[in-house]
């Protein structure tokens, strides 16, 4: 990201006010922030169109009674960039990462039905023929991940007595079992109001009423239920170089079974993990860690990370690229918004 992209000590405060309460009104977050509503009205709408920052409402499978799977996929020399931008149009993957020389995709299935699913993994990544290999994990238990953890960036921003003035508009993130033991059953409405959300996260209940043909009222008191039964959290998407990092890499831990839960809730407590998951697989945790620059994501794995009890190996795959995350597509270091069209993988 250029350097006029750089984000000024007032944009990191707005960023944080967004990822405590990311619906709150910009007279509220003007409050918080110490600054006046225009100054933050006209902030964040630089920052989204600079591609800096994006909220979104972000779907949660699991509420619906749907699994979600990581996938790593080795891929012929020369062909994993087109993969994973075929990956990254379609709507039941979550987010891509080019890895390892391009020669590998990572990505995360966010698939509404077992057939799409199933379509995916089943046929037409096989199918492919620059595919070489395919490992897919299924997502156990999930220890971090959706909006209102700290960026080490993001910490000490705002006080605490500062976060108190906004509220909160959606539980944050807290430990679950990834896949609901009682799912929730859309309406049609519901789905409108979340479609509507995914293209903007602070749309407003008048906007969100004309997606679903309802009334504010009405939308106001479904989208609390779909935010308290977690089937969608409105989601604050960072282009991580604008906060300077530049190093980001996918963590596969080998942890001996009785550690697991005690790793992953250690992992949610670092501000450097962006993500992180209990899978199935030889590597039992996943992780994504945010840092600086490659020397600080040496010190970050082999000290605090490899010195967790439990812990008997770890892979560190450095993302070359990040093709898509939370939803949201990048281009270089910019955020650019959703995909458009849900393309095939042949």
């Amino acid at each position: 990201m250029s350097e006029s992209l750089a984000v000024q000590p007032e944009d990191v405060r707005i960023i944080r006010a967004l990822q405590v309460a990311p619906r709150a009104s910009f007279a509220s977050i003007a409050v918080a922030c110490g600054l006046t509503e225009g100054a933050v009205n006209r902030r964040y709408r630089r920052l989204r169109a600079d591609g800096v920052l994006r909220v979104a409402g972000v779907v949660n499978p699991g509420a619906l009674g749907q699994s979600r799977w990581l996938v790593r996929l080795r891929c012929r020399p020369g062909s994993g960039a087109a993969i994973a931008g075929a990956l990254a149009k379609r709507d039941d993957v979550n987010w891509v990462a080019l890895s390892a020389a391009g020669c590998e995709v990572t990505c995360a299935t966010q698939s509404r039905t077992r057939e799409q699913r199933e379509d995916l993994l089943g046929r037409r990544l096989p199918r492919t023929a620059a595919v070489l290999d395919i490992n897919a994990f299924a997502m156990l238990r999930q220890f971090m991940g959706g909006r209102g953890h700290y960026w080490a960036a993001l910490h000490g921003a705002l006080s605490p007595e500062q976060e108190s003035m906004l509220g909160s508009d959606g539980s944050p993130f807290t430990e679950s079992p990834v896949v609901a033991r009682d799912p929730v059953h859309l309406t049609a409405e519901d789905e409108k109001i979340l479609e509507a959300l995914a293209a903007d996260g602070r749309a407003s209940l008048v906007d969100l009423a004309a997606a679903a043909d309802s009334t504010p009222g009405r939308v106001s008191r479904r989208l609390h239920a779909l935010l308290l039964r977690r089937v969608v959290h409105i989601d604050v998407e960072i282009a991580a170089a604008a906060l300077g990092y530049h190093a980001r890499a996918n963590l596969w831990l080998r942890v001996h079974p009785s550690a697991v839960k005690e790793v992953g809730r250690t992992l949610a407590q670092e501000p450097e993990i962006a993500f992180a998951a209990a899978v199935s697989g030889p590597y039992n945790i996943h992780a994504v860690a945010h840092c600086r620059d490659l020397d600080e994501l040496f010190e970050f794995t082999s000290d605090r990370i490899g010195s967790l009890a439990g812990l008997q190996s770890m892979e560190v795959s450095p993302v070359l690229h990040h093709v898509k995350q939370a939803g949201t597509l990048l281009s270089g270091d910019r955020l650019v918004g959703p995909p458009h069209t849900r393309s095939s993988v042949t």
